[in-house]
């Protein structure tokens, strides 16, 4: 079992910047991040594959947001540019043990490791 722990998370301003990053205790194969805000369903924010050579992004985010993972230190990161206050939301590192191809890595239930989650609260 892989334990995924997210770290970052913090109040920041509208326009900030912020960096996420997720830290893996074993091999996964392509990670995702997702966030979820009060009262709404958990949303895609971002993907890469197990290589790191492909990534994808959820409408919201591209181009504000990169996703990027060093495989020698099993960490994944996002950084977040131009925070809004719709971003605020708790966000979640997941993860896949096996290799699968990267059109499925929006849906939350292919992912079988998951953190715990870090809080991030953009103030307008």
């Amino acid at each position: 079992q892989v334990r995924l722990v997210e770290s970052g998370g913090k109040s920041v301003q509208a326009g900030d910047s912020l960096r996420l990053s997720c830290a893996a205790s074993g091999q996964v194969y392509s990670m995702a991040w997702f966030r979820q805000a009060p009262e709404k369903e958990r949303e895609f924010v971002a993907g890469i594959s197990s290589s790191g050579a492909q990534t994808t992004y959820g409408g919201s985010v591209e181009g504000r947001f990169t996703i990027s993972r060093d495989n020698a230190k099993n960490i994944l990161a996002l950084e977040m540019n131009d925070l809004k206050p719709e971003d605020t939301a708790v966000y979640y590192c997941a993860a896949k043990n096996s290799y699968a191809a990267l059109t499925t890595i929006h849906l939350a239930e292919t992912h079988d490791y998951w953190g715990q989650g870090t809080q991030v609260t953009v103030s307008s």
